[in-house]
């Protein structure tokens, strides 16, 4: 398996004692990245158009998906160097948005994307791809979330829908994000990164040789050796 670029998390600073952060506070930014900072390490939270989300336990088909999910991804990012992969990592993407979104597929700061990494070592600004694994969550990545990354400027989201058996791809077009359809053979493939392809079938029934059969083929392209020749340019 390809190894995942993780960040190490970052500690959180030492601050005077705060409001503890409860489910469906409203905050902006600052405000809430101050109270998750004095919250216990092991909490998880997210601020999604100025509410508060807080981490419930995962069920066992969320953690499935997700692991297949971060291998597709983590394929991808070491057959093209320039770009960077992180999980559950903390972006700051506007006055009322801070989540941490399951996926993250992004180019490299050194190389042209769209995200930056502040002074506190957090990361700013929107990934050019993110992907969320929906079974509790499901209302709130199709709506809230889906609002959220359209506003901050995510090229491209993928939602594996799993009680509805279903993966979206939605593709940032005039400012909004539209659904984007498969193509004819039933795969979805990526505008924004070249050779990113995937069988939705394949990741819903958890074939992880189909899964990266097909993303094989993709970064076999010339289509993809163009891109990471671009990158390389950078």
């Amino acid at each position: 398996m390809a190894a995942v670029t993780k960040s190490p998390r970052v500690p959180r600073k030492k601050v005077k004692t705060l409001p503890p952060l409860m489910n469906g506070d409203r905050l902006d930014q600052r405000t809430y990245h101050a109270r998750y900072e004095a919250m216990p390490e092991n909490v998880r939270a997210e601020l999604i158009g100025g509410i508060v989300y807080m981490g419930s336990p995962q069920m066992p088909p969320h953690g499935q998906s997700h692991v297949d999910v971060i291998h597709w991804l983590a394929e991808y990012e070491v057959a093209t160097p320039g770009t960077e992969l992180q999980l559950n990592a903390t972006q700051i993407m506007g006055p009322e948005s801070e989540p941490q979104p399951d996926g993250a597929l992004f180019i490299a700061p050194g190389f042209g994307g769209q995200v930056r990494v502040n002074k506190d070592g957090y990361l700013t600004g929107a990934p050019e791809l993110l992907a969320e694994i929906s079974w509790s969550t499901e209302s709130i990545d199709l709506h809230a979330k889906k609002d959220d990354y359209q506003t901050a400027g995510v090229r491209e989201y993928v939602v594996v829908a799993l009680r509805r058996k279903e993966v979206l791809w939605f593709m940032r077009q005039r400012g909004k994000f539209k659904e984007m359809p498969p193509d004819k053979d039933g795969i979805y493939r990526s505008q924004v990164f070249p050779g990113l392809w995937l069988d939705p079938a394949a990741l819903l029934r958890r074939d992880r040789k189909r899964l990266l059969a097909i993303l094989h083929q993709g970064l076999s392209t010339t289509e993809h050796a163009a891109f990471v020749a671009k990158l390389a340019r950078r």
